[in-house]
């Protein structure tokens, strides 16, 4: 696990969820009360914590928790990833690579600075 890597995102995402921790197994946890989490210690560079925050953060981010923390998990996408996306967009992108179901495009997808048709091509 990346220490520096994840003190930065740290920092992001307290800005949007005051109450986010890492626990004792190395899993961030994002919001503890809608149970949103994923674990670092598997995380050594900035393209494995960009995949991470694509696949485990995309679903939270248009689906499943009330629209308010739709809202705040967003902004900590778009903080961290420098990037504007809607609620329609990563809804695409929850699509495509939530869940981690597909590593290679969501390294495509970094790769190409965010361009939304490569998760279709």
């Amino acid at each position: 696990m990346n220490i520096e890597l994840t003190k930065g995102f740290m920092n992001i995402v307290q800005k949007h969820s005051p109450r986010c921790f890492i626990n004792h197994n190395f899993e961030l946890i994002v919001e503890p009360k809608n149970n949103i989490y994923f674990r670092l210690e598997d995380i050594e560079t900035d393209l494995e914590l960009k995949c991470k925050v694509l696949a485990w953060l995309s679903r939270p981010s248009c689906k499943g928790v009330s629209e308010y923390w739709q809202k705040r998990i967003r902004a900590i996408v778009n903080d961290f990833l420098g990037t504007d996306f809607t609620f329609d967009e990563m809804m695409e992108i929850y699509t495509y690579l939530g869940n981690d179901c597909n590593r290679n495009k969501s390294i495509k997808f970094i790769e190409s600075n965010y361009d939304l048709n490569v998760l279709t091509a």
